[in-house]
């Protein structure tokens, strides 16, 4: 309870602030980007004081009617807890230091009354009488109007079904041309591993053999040698092509499942890694790849960036959702713009419509948490 009185005292103190300044900032509010900044922070600040999440962007076109609101609610209730409050240091004051004052300069108790302090009696019974009366208030009315002025707020700012709807396809535009960049990226790299490595060994292959074929009646001992490096090559290639199938699809998820081979992917990293799995069911193929990419590169970072001594990944299913969690007390401060490759999880966790969230202060830990549809829905087909 008296959180709760304090926060809402502070929220109606800054809320006078604002409102004034929202006043004497009008003519920058008439810029789109510094009004929606301006009122999105108060949204954010309401939505804290209430404890209830702040999602969407705030609609432009309600921001001038949300600023009218704020400096006209706002002002007064603002300026209510702020009289409270002094009021209250008024009557500490009198009730303790009333006689160091001139006489002509006393505090007065109950500014409406105005009861000057001259005596003991009336400084400690009236500052009693003052301090009850005003703590009652800012115990209970004050905190009940921040919420009534954090919910207006709320209601002004908060973003209509037809304002949902276009942020959401804004956002599944963003995310279509970045799926079909890391597609043609992805693209990009495959034939470039084909043709640098696997096809250049073929090459070297059929350069073997066919020098061997040449060689075969005269010279069998050139033969024998250019036989070995022939077989030695086709194994390089081997290994070069599987590799590279293996970013397009891993096979070990068509032998053993997501938990079988994350169990792999754990028993191979670099850092010992504490897994745990719940029964995560049947996914769809693409769910389970995006999933095994995800953790594959995730563990790849711990290994080379971190400087982790052990990590953690949890991945469990609820409802639709196939929620995966990788952490390490590394040093943290991860930074996505030093090529760490979080970048490309953010496109492929995007391509399913899924969310990640990386928080890795200095000094650690590090949590990468992502959110994955574990249900693709598809398009029935058209009945001619």
């Amino acid at each position: 309870m008296r959180h709760r009185a304090l926060s809402g005292s502070a929220y109606l103190l800054a809320t006078l602030a604002t409102s004034a300044a929202t006043v004497g900032a009008a003519p920058v509010l008439l810029v789109p980007s510094a009004a929606r900044g301006w009122a999105d922070r108060h949204r954010r600040r309401a939505a804290r004081l209430l404890g209830v999440p702040a999602d969407g962007r705030v609609p432009g076109r309600r921001v001038p009617t949300w600023a009218l609101a704020h400096a006209a609610v706002g002002f007064p209730l603002g300026l209510a807890a702020l009289v409270c409050l002094g009021n209250i240091l008024v009557a500490a004051v009198a009730m303790t230091s009333w006689w160091a004052f001139p006489a002509a300069e006393r505090p007065t108790l109950f500014s409406f009354f105005d009861v000057h302090v001259g005596d003991w009696p009336t400084a400690l019974a009236g500052g009693a009488v003052q301090l009850a009366v005003l703590g009652a208030a800012v115990r209970w009315p004050l905190p009940a109007l921040a919420r009534l002025h954090a919910r207006l707020s709320l209601a002004l700012l908060a973003p209509s079904e037809r304002d949902r709807l276009t942020e959401r396809v804004d956002v599944l535009t963003r995310s279509r041309v970045g799926v079909v960049d890391a597609h043609g990226a992805e693209l990009r790299r495959i034939e470039r591993d084909l043709h640098d490595g696997t096809q250049a060994r073929l090459v070297t292959i059929a350069m073997q053999l066919g020098i061997a074929r040449e060689s075969l009646a005269g010279d069998p001992d050139t033969v024998a040698a250019l036989l070995r490096q022939a077989h030695e090559t086709t194994e390089e290639a081997m290994a070069e092509l599987r590799a590279v199938l293996q970013t397009i699809y891993p096979p070990i998820l068509a032998d053993r499942g997501l938990g079988g081979a994350l169990t792999a992917l754990a028993a191979r990293s670099g850092v010992p890694v504490r897994i745990e799995l719940t029964d995560l069911g049947s996914l769809p193929a693409a769910v389970e790849s995006v999933a095994y990419y995800v953790i594959a590169e995730a563990l790849t970072n711990v290994t080379k960036h971190a400087a982790a001594a052990r990590a953690a990944l949890r991945v469990r299913r609820a409802g639709d959702v196939l929620a995966i969690e990788v952490t390490d007390d590394g040093k943290g401060g991860a930074d996505e713009a030093r090529g760490t490759g979080i970048t490309g999880i953010r496109r492929r966790v995007a391509a399913l419509d899924g969310t990640v969230r990386l928080d890795s202060p200095p000094g650690g830990p590090t949590t990468l948490a992502v959110r994955l549809p574990s249900a693709i829905v598809r398009e029935a087909p058209c009945e001619s």
